[in-house]
């Protein structure tokens, strides 16, 4: 008989019927009642076994994190708890788990600082495994989103020789010695030997080549592994992550905006709706969580309670100058309260933006038109000559979620931005032909995905969100 998965079982209303499920033991008590899980659902099975006709060295076997087969009948359960129970008429052991070496026991219950450290056995918590389906539906949730509005999904390279954010903080490609690299005459090294032929760096981005799809198939988005070689040990904060990145011809600013709002709306309301058993322990998970933090500090809203007051109010939008304005008057600002300044044209920082979205507005909030100084080449500069037509979405708890533009289309302006902040014309030839070749107004945006399931699965940490985290000092599995 094939196996059938537990979700499918606990799914079912029927009862009286053979079946074979595969799973790991969750617990094993009395010698009679085994709580299986094969990772299809958050909830266990329960199997009741004949301890009195079970050879008794099996009996010793099943312990915690065991792998079994059993075969047996789906029946419905006396005891409290479940609908339903599987009775069984045999049990296999497919692998052995010894009780002495294995971290995750029950009566330990592991921190999630520690379950870091074993990041390759976490999978099998409650916890994680509900992260990671939540964050396979939302990614799912995602390219439905997009395939339902008619974008072409494009790959955009992972090796580049550009910098799409200015940024400098890059993890350089090379086949390159290290030892001893070939150098030129003037002692700077030669990557003309390189394996590209040229100096060679991790994606920061997938944006600018995104335009370039854009410009020729007109809705288009990304969706990648993204590197920053930042020295950042933060809880919002990894080397690696990943990001959805749409890019949309004949968008203006509101556009952008509009299809941001819409996105974050759909993806949440898909894991509402796919994924409430995991998120009602995720909720769980929090509150228990947050007994521990002074009363300050904890959430004014449950975490299934935010997600739908998330879904059922539009967000708030200012300008970067309102919102500066906001924060000069308010009362941790008087109070000095706040770590890092704020006056006009210095960026926000997370304490300000964290500030905006849950005690002044309560809800998200979209900030647009920055300062040019503080924002990238691409944007298009507003008619006042100091700000861009840029918009950033906080989100409750994290921060920033999304950051976008509507794309500087007009050629001279554009080249003007490139000499002002020394971007090299030359080597950036193929995307001024976007602008010359018949340019368009056009804009997009980047939401970091680990961003956006720490914010629907009400984690604390980016670390916890993404299966194997890369951070400075760290590398394992």
């Amino acid at each position: 008989m094939s196996r059938t998965k537990i979700k499918a079982i606990l799914l079912n209303e029927q009862t009286d019927y053979a079946v074979t499920i595969k799973g790991w033991v969750r617990s094993f008590r009395n010698n009679q009642f085994i709580a299986i899980n094969d990772g299809s659902t958050i909830n266990n099975l329960q199997v009741v076994i004949d301890f009195e006709h079970t050879d008794e060295s099996l009996l010793k076997q099943i312990t915690t994190g065991a792998s079994l087969q059993v075969d047996g009948t789906v029946v419905a359960s006396l005891g409290k708890g479940q609908r339903v129970e599987v009775k069984a008429e045999k049990v296999t052991l497919l692998g052995e788990c010894n009780p002495e070496e294995y971290p995750l026991q029950l009566k330990n219950k592991p921190s999630l600082e520690y379950l870091r450290e074993i990041a390759h056995l976490r999978f099998r918590t409650n916890t994680f495994s509900a992260v990671f389906r939540l964050r396979h539906s939302l990614a799912f949730a995602i390219h439905k989103f997009y395939n339902e509005k008619g974008f072409v999904y494009l790959h955009t390279p992972v090796i580049t020789a550009s910098d799409a954010e200015g940024a400098g903080e890059m993890f350089k490609v090379t086949t390159l010695p290290f030892d001893n690299p070939p150098r030129t005459e003037d002692g700077q090294i030669d990557y003309k030997e390189d394996f590209f032929g040229r100096a060679t760096n991790l994606t920061v981005s997938g944006q600018l080549e995104g335009e370039l799809g854009a410009m020729a198939l007109g809705e288009i988005y990304t969706f990648g592994p993204t590197f920053r070689a930042e020295n950042s040990n933060t809880a919002r904060h990894l080397a690696e992550f990943w990001m959805v990145e749409p890019e949309v011809a004949f968008f203006d600013l509101k556009d952008n905006m509009d299809l941001a709002e819409e996105f974050i709306q759909y993806v949440i309301r898909y894991a509402l709706d796919n994924n409430r058993d995991d998120l009602e322990f995720l909720a769980q998970r929090l509150v228990e969580e947050e007994k521990s933090k002074p009363a300050a500090e904890r959430s004014e809203m449950g975490l299934i309670e935010k997600l739908e007051f998330v879904l059922n109010n539009k967000f708030e939008r200012i300008t970067y100058t309102e919102a500066i304005d906001i924060l000069l008057q308010s009362k941790p600002y008087k109070k000095k309260q706040f770590q890092y300044d704020i006056q006009w044209g210095t960026d926000l920082q997370s304490e300000h933006e964290r500030f905006l979205v849950e005690k002044h507005f309560k809800k998200p909030v979209i900030v647009t038109d920055y300062p040019k100084d503080i924002k990238s080449f691409y944007m298009r500069l507003n008619d006042d000559g100091k700000t861009v037509a840029a918009m950033d979405i906080l989100a409750p708890g994290i921060g920033e979620i999304v950051g976008g533009s509507q794309r500087e289309e007009r050629m001279d302006k554009l080249v003007q931005r490139m000499e002002e902040m020394h971007i090299p014309q030359e080597e950036m030839y193929w995307y001024l032909d976007s602008r010359r070749f018949g340019s368009a107004p056009h804009a997009g945006f980047g939401l970091g995905f680990e961003r956006m399931v720490l914010f629907v699965s009400g984690m604390s940490n980016i670390r916890d969100v993404i299966p194997f985290p890369r951070t400075p000092k760290n590398a394992d599995f």
